[in-house]
C-alpha cells in the first residue's frame, strides 16, 4: 500500500499520521514528550525528546498500518511553529534547550523595542512585535549561552524553527531550510519581499549565515536518509501547523476560516493575494502554496486544550480530557462563574502580555463543575474576541466556521461556540487536518495527489453546529466575558 506520511509535531506531543491515496487515514501513533518549566512564564523542550519522539510515532505508525518504509512515498512535516532552536552545524548537538512559542522570558526585551520599532516590523513582517515569535528567543541563546554568539558569528551554529530541525536529522545534515510559513513567523522574514531581511536581523543581533533557506510549503526538501527512516524517503512538504490546518481544511479561497483548537487556540482567514494589514491586533502571515504566495489573517490564543490539562493536572477536579464535557453538562450553566486562562498572558486581540489567569464570580454554591463548564466556555469566548476582530478589519461577518484540533471532538464547546459567534460551525469528517494539510502538500508536491478539485471529492460527510442562543442570552454572556477580562488586564496593570 502507497502511502504519505504526514509528520505532526505540536507543543506536547509528536504524531505520525499514514494517508491513502483517497486522504483516507491508514494509521497513526502518538508519543507525548516532556514540558521544561525552568521559571514561571518560562517553557522549554528538550530537542532531542522531540526528535525521538517524532522517530518512535513513525516507527509505531508503520507497525500499526503494516507499512513498509519502501511503500512510503513521501514525507510532509507540519509543525509547532514559532518554536526556537540553535544548534552544532557540524554535530547537530543542541546548545540550548528548544525556546518553546509559549515563553514570555524575552517578553520585557520585545516591550522595550516596540514603542520605536514596531510599527517597522509589523510593516515587513506582518507581526506584533512579542516575545511569541522567534527572533527575541534567537537572540536570548545567543546572548546568555556561553560562547554562543561568537560561534554564531562564525558559522558554526544553525537556526531553525522544528520543521528545520527535523530536516537537518532526516537528511544527514544535508539540508537546512524551511518553507515561508515558518520563516514569516521569526520577525526576520519580510513577508513582501519573501527574503530574509537584514535590517531586521541587525535589529534583534541575529547572524544571516544562521538562517535556513526559504522555500514554497510544497517543495522538494532533499531525500531522508535510510538510516533514519528505514528507506530513502522523499522530503516535499514542510509546513507550519496552522497553515496546514487551513490547508487540510481547503481554505484555499479568500474569506475562508478555520479555527483550530490545540494547547492554544488558532484562528486564520485567507485573504488571497491581499496582504491584509489589521486595525485590531490581528497578525498578517503567509499561507502554504505550492508556487504563488497568498496570505491570511491571523489571531492566536495562547491557552485552549492547556485549559482542560490544567483542570486534569493542577486542580485535579476532572481524570480525563474527554471527562471534560460530561462534567459541564452536568450542570445548567456557570452559576456566573468565568474563567480567563491568562496563564501566560493573553494574546490576539489585546496582546497582554503580563495578565494572568482569573477565575471571577464564585458564590457558596459553585461546584467543580460550573469551574468546568466555564473553562471551556473560556475557549470559544477567546475565539470570538478574534472572530470579532476580523470581522472588523475586514467589514465582514463571519457566517461560516471551519474548526479542527482535540477539543474540537467536544460538542458542547463546538454548539457553544456556534452560539457565541451566532455562526455554523462546521467539523469535518477527519479531523487530523494539520497532518493532513500535510500530507496533501507533499502529495501534491511529489504527483501522488492531482489537484485540489480531486482532494475536494474526497472530503467526508462533516458535523454541523447551528447557533442556539437567543440575542439577549448572547448579549448578557458576552458583557460578562469582557467584565472578567477587564478585571484580569487591570490587575496585570497594578503589578
Amino acid at each position: 500500500m502507497r502511502v504519505v506520511a504526514a509528520f505532526d509535531q505540536g507543543t506536547t506531543s509528536s504524531r505520525t499520521i499514514l494517508f491513502d491515496e483517497r486522504g483516507k487515514v491508514v494509521a497513526k501513533a502518538m508519543r507525548e514528550f516532556r514540558q521544561i518549566y525552568p521559571r514561571p512564564g518560562w517553557v522549554e523542550h528538550d530537542p532531542r525528546d522531540i526528535l525521538a519522539s517524532q522517530m518512535e510515532s513513525y516507527r509505531e505508525a508503520l507497525a500499526a498500518g503494516g507499512v513498509s518504509p519502501e511503500e512510503v512515498v513521501a514525507v510532509g512535516i507540519a509543525n509547532q511553529r514559532e518554536t526556537a532552536l540553535v544548534w552544532d552545524r557540524f554535530t547537530g548537538k543542541p546548545v540550548y534547550n528548544a525556546i518553546v512559542w509559549q515563553c514570555r522570558r524575552t517578553s520585557a526585551f520585545c516591550e522595550g523595542l516596540k514603542e520605536k520599532y514596531g510599527d517597522f516590523v509589523y510593516a515587513r513582517t506582518g507581526l506584533n512585535m512579542d516575545a511569541y515569535f522567534s527572533a527575541s528567543k534567537i537572540r536570548w541563546i545567543l546572548d546568555n549561552v556561553p560562547f554562543a554568539r561568537r560561534r554564531a558569528e562564525q558559522g558554526e551554529l544553525l537556526f531553525g524553527t522544528v520543521d528545520t530541525y527535523l530536516l537537518w536529522h532526516l537528511t544527514g545534515g544535508k539540508v537546512h531550510a524551511t518553507d515561508c510559513t515558518n520563516a514569516s513567523r521569526t520577525m526576520l522574514f519580510n513577508i513582501h519581499t519573501l527574503q530574509w531581511d537584514d535590517e531586521l536581523c541587525a535589529l534583534f543581533g541575529i547572524p544571516r549565515c544562521m538562517l535556513p533557506q526559504v522555500f514554497p510549503s510544497g517543495h522538494d526538501y532533499g531525500t531522508a536518509v535510510a538510516e533514519v527512516l528505514g528507506a530513502p524517503i522523499p522530503v516535499r512538504a514542510l509546513v507550519g501547523d496552522q497553515q496546514a490546518a487551513l490547508f487540510g481544511q481547503l481554505c484555499v479561497e479568500k474569506g475562508d476560516v478555520k479555527n483550530t483548537y490545540g494547547t492554544g487556540c488558532f484562528l486564520l482567514m485567507n485573504t488571497g493575494d491581499e496582504a491584509v494589514a489589521s486595525r485590531n491586533g490581528l497578525i498578517t502571515t503567509l499561507t502554504a502554496s505550492l508556487g504563488k504566495p497568498s496570505y491570511a489573517l491571523e489571531g492566536s490564543v495562547f491557552v485552549a486544550g492547556a485549559v482542560v490539562q490544567w483542570l486534569r493536572d493542577g486542580l485535579g477536579v476532572i481524570d480525563t480530557a474527554a471527562e471534560s464535557e460530561r462534567v459541564a453538562l452536568s450542570v445548567p450553566d456557570t452559576g456566573g462563574v468565568t474563567v480567563v486562562p491568562a496563564f501566560v498572558g493573553l494574546g490576539a486581540p489585546h496582546w497582554d502580555a503580563e495578565c494572568r489567569g482569573v477565575i471571577g464570580g464564585i458564590t457558596r454554591g459553585t461546584t467543580a463543575a460550573h469551574i468546568v463548564r466555564a473553562a471551556l466556555e473560556s475557549v470559544a469566548l477567546q475565539a470570538f474576541d478574534v472572530v470579532h476582530a476580523m470581522e472588523q478589519d475586514l467589514r465582514t461577518v463571519l457566517s461560516r466556521l471551519c474548526v479542527d484540533g482535540g477539543m474540537s471532538a467536544n460538542d458542547f464547546l463546538m454548539q457553544f461556540q456556534a452560539d457565541i459567534l451566532g455562526a455554523e460551525v462546521v467539523r469535518p469528517a477527519v479531523r487530523e487536518t494539520t497532518a493532513l494539510g500535510a500530507a496533501y502538500l507533499a502529495g501534491l508536491a511529489c504527483g501522488y495527489y492531482k489537484d485540489i478539485d480531486s482532494l475536494r471529492k474526497n472530503v467526508g460527510q462533516a458535523s454541523v453546529f447551528l447557533p442556539k442562543m437567543d440575542d439577549a442570552a448572547r448579549a448578557e454572556k458576552l458583557r460578562g466575558w469582557e467584565e472578567a477580562l477587564g478585571r484580569a488586564m487591570y490587575r496585570a496593570r497594578l503589578r
